[in-house]
């Protein structure tokens, strides 16, 4: 069963385009594999609760998360509630309803439960202590914020989903799409996430939401996960084919092959694309000199790194960080003129 909470506060979208996944992963499925499938909406006390658009949201009048039975195979996931900036999201980890859904949370977790979340869930999943010791990721613009609030979680705000084994998180609101796409992939395989995405033409959106798919590829795909994990884990210093290959246990040709099939990419430019994402991170999250920044992800040219760096993201290094920055203090600055 998989449970969806809505928290005062729920983006529809993430919540909808949640629930729509599901719903057409069951119906391809079919009897075989639909009954992993079942869904319902949850509030923490069975009554409706409101949306950031202010929206009535119906819930499961029969079941609140207090009184759910979660076990192993289920999966909870939480979409965000509308908290766009540093003060929203200190008023959304104060309310007395979160304190509340972080313990019940923390025992569906300690049954044996998948816990998922996108967006702003993501502190409100952190707070559990659940995250602590793993990697996670959240909206992109409240990463830092992610980071000095919870140090000892490692922030990978260059993911769009972070799978830590029973526990996923997701980034902004419609990466909850991505986040349901890899559940929908661990409860019925990736051939079936596949034909989910393509039904929904999910990998036809604009802008970088066309790199999202990519995200379930890589986790539903052996050989990927494996260099993926490899790359991550010896980001400072240089890769050969053949190593990346041995990584996971294929030929080079092998592996060539399937970059390009799967993921459209060579070889080297997976490597700068993995090192690339992760020096937006650190970019984004510390203060760090940006030759250092390029050092630790593995280029020893700070001039080399800035131009793979540009190439890849359309931006200078000093850019990144300065529009981080300068979203956050926007995203603050507009959230104090909501009534």
């Amino acid at each position: 069963m998989i449970t969806h909470l809505a928290l005062d506060g729920v983006l529809e979208g993430a919540l909808g385009i949640g629930l729509d996944i599901v719903d057409t992963a069951a119906g391809l499925a079919g009897e075989a594999q639909g009954g992993r499938l079942g869904q319902r909406v949850v509030s923490l006390d069975g009554r409706p609760v409101r949306s950031g658009s202010g929206r009535s949201i119906a819930v499961d009048t029969e079941t609140s998360l207090g009184s759910a039975r979660f076990g192993p195979g289920d999966v909870l996931v939480i979409p965000g509630p509308s908290a766009s900036s540093e003060t929203r999201v200190g008023e959304l980890l104060s309310r007395p309803e979160t304190l509340r859904a972080v313990e019940s949370i923390r025992r569906a977790a300690d049954s044996g439960a998948t816990v998922a979340a996108s967006c702003s869930a993501t502190f409100v999943l952190a707070a559990t202590g659940l995250l602590a010791g793993r990697a996670a990721t959240t909206t992109w613009w409240l990463a830092p914020l992610f980071a000095r609030r919870f140090p000892e979680v490692t922030v990978r705000a260059d993911h769009m989903v972070v799978d830590s084994g029973e526990i996923l998180t997701a980034g902004a609101a419609f990466a909850h799409a991505d986040l349901l796409l890899a559940l929908v992939a661990r409860l019925g395989g990736g051939e079936l996430t596949e034909q989910v995405a393509r039904y929904l033409v999910l990998d036809a959106r604009m802008s970088q939401s066309r790199y999202m798919v990519l995200e379930h590829l890589r986790a539903t795909d052996p050989v990927l996960h494996a260099v993926e994990q490899h790359i991550n884990a010896n980001l400072t210093r240089q890769l050969s084919l053949h190593e990346l290959a041995a990584a996971a246990a294929v030929s080079p040709r092998t592996l060539a092959r399937r970059l390009r099939d799967r993921l459209g990419l060579s070889p080297t430019e997976y490597v700068h694309r993995l090192r690339v994402g992760r020096a937006a991170t650190l970019l984004a999250t510390t203060r760090e000199p940006v030759d250092a920044i390029a050092n630790a992800v593995g280029y020893a040219d700070p001039a080399a790194f800035r131009r793979v760096y540009r190439r890849h993201t359309g931006e200078a290094p000093t850019a990144t960080r300065t529009r981080a920055a300068v979203s956050g203090w926007d995203a603050d600055r507009r959230s104090t003129r909501v009534p």
